[in-house]
Parts: C-alpha cells; sequence; structure tokens
C-alpha cells in the first residue's frame, strides 16, 4: 500500500503542474471582463490599458483584439489598429481582414497573408489550445481516479499506459502547439534583401502591412520566407506578432 500511495501522490503531483501551467493564461479573466465592461461604457483608453497589458502578456482572445484594433483606429494610430488585425488574422484567417488591412495601410495588394489548409487546422487548434488542454486534463484526472481504484492490480503495466499518454500530450500541446512565428513590415519603405548584410543583393523594397514568416534571428537581422523564397529583413523595420 505504500508504494501504491507513493505511485499515486506522484501522479497527481504531475497532474497538479500541468493544471497549472494551463491555467495560467486563464488568471487576468476578472480583469478582462472588466476593461470589457469599460468599453461597453465607451471608455476606451481606460479598456485599452489593461487590455495591452493582457495582449503583451499573452493573454487575449479574438473579440479583445478586435476591440483593440476598433480603439486604436479610432484615435487614429492606424499602424496599431493593423498590428492588432494582422495578430486577428492570425487566430481567424478570412478575406474581410485582408480588406480592413489594405484600407488602413492605403496598400492594393498585401503579400504574406496566404494560409494553406493544413495552416488554417493548426490555427484552429492553436486558438482552442485551453479547451484541448482541459480536456485531455480532465480525462487524465479520470485515469488517475482509475489507477486509485482498489480493485484493479497496479503493478499492471497497462493501467499505466494511458495516463503517461496523457501527461504526454498535455506537454506537447502546452508547449509545441503554437502557430508560426509571423512579423508585420511597420516601416516605410523597407529593402528585403538576399543576405542579412547592407550588401546583400536587393529583393523588393515593400511599404508596411505585408506579413513576413519569420525564420531565425540573426544580429539586426531576421531570417525570412518572403513570396516561397529566403531573405532578410532589418528587425527594426518589423513587428513581431
Amino acid at each position: 500500500m505504500p508504494r501504491i500511495n507513493s505511485i499515486f501522490l506522484i501522479k497527481v503531483s504531475i497532474f497538479f503542474i500541468f493544471l497549472l501551467q494551463s491555467i495560467h493564461c486563464q488568471a487576468d479573466v476578472p480583469r478582462l471582463m472588466i476593461a470589457d465592461s469599460l468599453f461597453n461604457q465607451r471608455s476606451y483608453k481606460e479598456a485599452m490599458e489593461i487590455y495591452e497589458v493582457n495582449f503583451e502578456s499573452g493573454i487575449y482572445s479574438t473579440s479583445m483584439i478586435l476591440k483593440m484594433a476598433f480603439i486604436a483606429e479610432g484615435i487614429g494610430d492606424s499602424e496599431r489598429a493593423t498590428l492588432y488585425l494582422s495578430k486577428y488574422y492570425d487566430l481567424s484567417p478570412n478575406p474581410q481582414t485582408i480588406s480592413k488591412i489594405k484600407t488602413l495601410t492605403g496598400q492594393a495588394e498585401l503579400a504574406g497573408y496566404e494560409v494553406s489548409d493544413g495552416m488554417r487546422f493548426v490555427l484552429f487548434l492553436v486558438e482552442y489550445k485551453e479547451i484541448i488542454v482541459g480536456g485531455l486534463t480532465l480525462f487524465l484526472i479520470m485515469s488517475l481516479i482509475g489507477l486509485w481504484s482498489p480493485r484493479k492490480k497496479l503493478n499492471e503495466g497497462r493501467f499505466y499506459g494511458p495516463s503517461i499518454v496523457l501527461i504526454g500530450l498535455i506537454f506537447a500541446t502546452n508547449n509545441f502547439l503554437n502557430g508560426p512565428s509571423t512579423g508585420l513590415v511597420t516601416s516605410s519603405p523597407t529593402l528585403i534583401r538576399s543576405k542579412p548584410s547592407a550588401g546583400g543583393d536587393f529583393i523588393e523594397l515593400v511599404e508596411p502591412g505585408h506579413r513576413v514568416t519569420i525564420k531565425s534571428s540573426k544580429d539586426i537581422w531576421y531570417e525570412i520566407e518572403w513570396k516561397e523564397q529566403i531573405a532578410y529583413i532589418k528587425k527594426e523595420d518589423v513587428t513581431r506578432l
């Protein structure tokens, strides 16, 4: 019995570690409710202050980002409005968002907003990441309860399998289920080069509003994917999403 209890306690400890990790992004829900209330009362400045703190902490929803874009556009900050809409597009790609970004940036065409069917599925999983983790955590609880049942012989390895698999899935979902690393061109004009140096061949001159997929970072440069080729852009010309 002591051995069984120790095994159970270890599993419960692991469970609570993952549980705390999965719910940390829900910690500011009351403040978000306050911000939404301020927004509905048209106290946009006060609402924006709360939204920005959560956004910088990685705590946001599609509706919150749309409200931030609305406020930014209302005060004439087209650059920030474009940034928020581009982030919204990451979570919910649709042509209406692109049309709005074109209006804000004055661009007739925008590059970097193409999304494949496979990437749409990944973005869907990322959007519902917390729900997925919550469901897996619930199954883990059920698995732990099953292991605690005195009717089962816990020395049989097949009873540990589901718990181990679930722990692995929760860990992988929390730490590796992420969308692509993207950035928004924010400087005018911005040079895209073939090499991470001022001597690199000139590829294209672009205006704010275009998006790039960031592959890696090197000194003052980002290695990016631009129109199906590897290129480089200065970090100061891009805001990461």
